[in-house]
């Protein structure tokens, strides 16, 4: 009820490192390539009584020990933390993407995790599925996908199979940039609705999920192939392709050069950012 890692009682903490321990020697034996944290649990309900920091360097230290005993025993898989915000705890110490990126660079475990990330909690902590995909991808930390949905008219975790193909090409375009997955993938952590009782629902269920996912990777494909899209942002930031643009990309633009520049060059003028030719170019390959 309080986590394991971020529990306030020290024989709680010891028994999910017991936990961990006895699943990573199974996972180890079984030959797998993964092994997957999930927070859910690890955050807390009132900062009145909670003390953040302490429960902070407490999970660290686990995930520490973790890394550890993947060394000693010779797992050579990807350790995966799963980013989720509220539900069921109402603050989770890894709420998105940023923020456990944030975290493991704080406490020196960036090159020892990559990200596992859940569509359907990229909704609840109010980002599309694409910028927790590319948060992740652009942060070196995009292991494995976790091929769900949720119901923007629900406020919790409805783990529905992923049918929007437009949702998928987005999920897709940020997996071909990230060069795949591998050794993560796709998982369908997802379930079936309670009023589909029939057992053929489930593999209906399954079927279209993979079908959306094969639909995304198609657009996907068109879209970088096509290259209009990738023009058009290209374009957006033509005046960054320039000698001054190369100089503060370098970093050797100071503040001083600047205003020097914006004394010669006067009021800037902005180009248009053509979101909506943007979208209709998604909206023809879908």
């Amino acid at each position: 009820m309080h986590g394991g890692a971020t529990s306030s009682e020290l024989g709680v903490y010891a028994y999910a490192a017991a936990q961990v321990k006895k699943t990573m020697e199974v996972t180890h034996y079984l030959g797998g390539e993964n092994f997957l944290f999930w927070g859910g649990r690890e955050g807390y309900q009132s900062l009145l009584n909670t003390d953040m920091e302490r429960e902070l360097n407490h999970l660290a230290r686990f995930l520490e020990a973790a890394v550890a005993y993947k060394k000693k025993i010779g797992f050579i898989g990807t350790l995966l933390i799963e980013p989720k915000p509220q539900e069921p705890t109402k603050h989770q110490y890894d709420w998105d993407v940023a923020t456990t990126s944030n975290f493991l660079r704080k406490y020196g475990l960036i090159d020892e995790f990559k990200l596992n990330v859940e569509c359907n909690h990229a909704t609840l902590s109010g980002h599309s599925c694409y910028h927790e995909l590319e948060t992740a991808r652009i942060s070196g930390l995009l292991g494995n996908i976790d091929a769900n949905t949720g119901d923007p008219q629900i406020g919790w975790d409805t783990d529905q199979f992923m049918t929007d193909v437009a949702e998928a090409t987005l999920v897709m375009l940020s997996v071909i940039k990230n060069g795949g997955l591998a050794p993560g993938g796709f998982n369908f952590d997802a379930k079936l609705r309670r009023e589909s009782t029939d057992v053929e629902d489930l593999f209906i269920a399954h079927i279209g999920g993979m079908d959306t996912l094969a639909r995304g990777l198609r657009n996907a494909a068109k879209l970088i192939e096509d290259g209009t899209l990738a023009e058009l942002v290209h374009k957006r930031y033509a005046s960054f392709d320039t000698e001054i643009g190369a100089q503060i990309e370098a970093g050797k633009a100071d503040f001083e050069m600047l205003e020097k520049k914006v004394m010669e060059w006067g009021e800037p003028k902005v180009p248009s950012a053509k979101q909506e030719l943007a979208e209709m170019i998604f909206q023809s390959a879908i």
